[in-house]
């Protein structure tokens, strides 16, 4: 079974930058599509970047141009690197296949954006 473990996160202050992190067990990465999403307080987890086998990219409208996903493939990881940071980036981040078929979630890294 995949077992998907996302770190990086923590506390920045809005305009900052933070890069997360996807360890996964198995070789996912060369055979998936995968993505991030996140979950806010009293919202539904949404998906807000993904990249394919191929490697291309596609992102939420509001975190293109800020945020950038990528893979290392050989070393079974995923990367999310935030840039300009806002309060309403604050959430739980994750890191899974696009829907419909998905892995079973991680714990997730906490992301606050808040000076």
């Amino acid at each position: 079974q995949v077992q998907l473990v996302e770190s990086g996160g923590g506390l920045v202050q809005p305009g900052g930058s933070l890069r997360l992190s996807c360890a996964a067990s198995g070789s996912i990465f060369r055979r998936y599509a995968m993505g991030w999403y996140r979950q806010a307080p009293g919202r539904e987890r949404e998906l807000v970047a993904s990249i394919n086998t191929g490697d291309s990219t596609n992102y939420a409208d509001y975190v293109k141009g800020r945020f950038t996903i990528s893979r290392d493939s050989a070393k079974n990881t995923m990367f999310l690197q935030m840039n300009s940071l806002k309060p309403e980036d604050t959430a739980v981040y994750y890191c899974n296949r696009p829907p419909p078929i998905i892995f079973p979630w991680g714990q997730g890294t906490q992301v606050t954006v808040s000076s």
